[in-house]
């Protein structure tokens, strides 16, 4: 049976299972069990160490009002994380890899901070599309223009996550793949694409944490543009 690189953006399924609802539950062994206590052991204080750490950071640019989003944008940063994260595990596939998902997540929060600023402050969310001073005769096509930018903000969440994911992932295949091919052949070139493929493991590491962050970010800045 061959196998094409695309392969991987596939969900794999054991037995009828699909394994990544295996992986995704390994996460929830790391939350602690609810007690008495605020701070019951080391992974605990870790655990809410980082999430106060991410709040503290999506809440920079938003204003009092805006902080009433925190629990929804550090939800979703966890979320994109853990999932980016698991799927650099193997035998399994990373969901934010397909770009109905991250539209189905770009398009309905997008949605809720434009509809937010419609509702609070008509005017100055439209005056957005019109800024100050402009000639008489630009009015139009720069309407026009700002319309198409505000819509396509949803597109370019969705479309930014997926691309950097899957070259990223692609790479790794490749690389893998001549790994695999030249250790009989050429031995001390299979060692030397061994290294970079360890180094490109983890820039994806890293490219998985940065890419949740700057999703989140931009709502976060679409958010504070209409409260």
């Amino acid at each position: 049976m061959n196998l094409s690189f695309f392969d991987q953006f596939t969900s794999p399924h054991l037995l009828g299972i699909p394994l990544i609802l295996i992986s995704m539950l390994f996460p929830t062994l790391l939350l602690p069990s609810p007690t008495n206590r605020w701070i019951t052991n080391r992974l605990s204080a870790l655990q809410l160490w980082l999430i106060h750490l991410i709040t503290k950071q999506l809440m920079l640019p938003l204003n009092k009002e805006g902080h009433k989003w925190a629990l929804v944008l550090t939800s979703l940063m966890l979320l994109l994380l853990m999932l980016n994260l698991l799927g650099l595990l193997p035998y399994t596939f990373t969901p934010t890899t397909q770009l109905s998902m991250n539209m189905a997540l770009a398009f309905p929060l997008w949605l809720a901070t434009l509809l937010t600023g419609l509702r609070n402050q008509p005017t100055t969310s439209l005056g957005h599309l019109l800024p100050e001073g402009t000639p008489t005769p630009l009015i139009p096509a720069l309407i026009l223009i700002e319309t198409v930018s505000l819509l396509i903000r949803p597109l370019a969440l969705g479309v930014r996550l997926t691309a950097n994911l899957t070259a990223g992932h692609l790479l790794i295949q490749l690389i893998s793949t001549a790994t695999t091919a030249l250790l009989p052949i050429l031995p001390t070139v299979s060692i030397l694409t061994m290294l970079i493929l360890l180094l490109l493991t983890i820039l994806e590491v890293a490219v998985a944490m940065i890419q949740a962050y700057v999703f989140v970010l931009l709502l976060s800045l679409y958010l504070q543009e209409n409260i």
